[in-house]
């Protein structure tokens, strides 16, 4: 069953594995890192990640032949991003031909890596379930928020609200949408009155000034808005 939180990272150099490991985690992701080809497979057994970065020059077995194995075992659900120094138009044209979604060249920007494997992930349709917008990570799968990287303890109403003002960036919602997310079948009339203070306690978990909310901000006489 495919982990929809897990990316492998299969490089056998320390510092581009670690550093790639820092990034992946920052975004909220969960990480399996290998030093080869054979442990690539044998994780990848083990942990059915939703996303590969693999580097084609490893010891054991080459990222080419990692990536042609992964196909061969009905994977196509699979992203993989071929991280690599080969620069060649034929490198690359090869990689895509064998499976690769993506091709990234050594040295590379990790902000640039992070945005493409959010980007083939996506695009497969298996996108890790996170969202993140403003500083803040939210995983509704693991019910966890990351603010600047660090947890965010939220109560249930907290996190269904946030989690779907961060679904619905700089659109407004009002009281009655926000109440049928966290109390669908409840009276309306009756809860009508309680999420001013959801909003009030939310505010002062993730934003700086609670006082003068930049992230969660009210339109007068509409409802609320979450700005990016």
């Amino acid at each position: 069953m495919l982990n929809q939180q897990l990316v492998q990272v299969v490089e056998d150099n320390e510092m581009i594995r670690n550093l790639v490991e820092i990034y992946l985690r920052k975004e909220g992701y969960d990480v399996i890192t290998a030093v080869d080809g054979e442990e690539a497979k044998e994780q990848f057994l083990q942990y059915s990640p939703c996303a590969v970065i693999l580097d084609l020059m490893l010891p054991k077995l080459s990222g080419e032949e990692v990536c042609r194995w992964i196909r061969s075992q009905k994977r196509n659900e699979i992203s993989i991003i071929m991280l690599t120094a080969k620069i060649s138009a034929e490198s690359k044209i090869n990689g895509l031909r064998i499976g690769a979604d993506d091709y990234v060249i050594k040295p590379f920007s990790p902000e640039e890596l992070m945005a493409r494997v959010e980007a083939v992930l996506r695009r497969s349709g298996q996108f890790c379930q996170k969202i993140s917008l403003n500083g803040l990570i939210i995983q509704p799968r693991k019910g966890v928020v990351l603010l600047n990287g660090k947890p965010v303890n939220l109560t249930k109403y907290e996190f269904n609200l946030l989690f779907y003002f961060m679904e619905n960036p700089n659109i407004v919602l009002s009281r009655e949408q926000l109440i049928q997310q966290i109390h669908p079948h409840t009276d309306v009339d009756i809860l009508d009155r309680t999420i001013d203070a959801h909003i009030k306690k939310l505010r002062e978990k993730i934003e700086d000034v609670p006082s003068k909310p930049k992230k969660i901000q009210t339109v007068r006489g509409m409802g609320y808005r979450f700005v990016v």
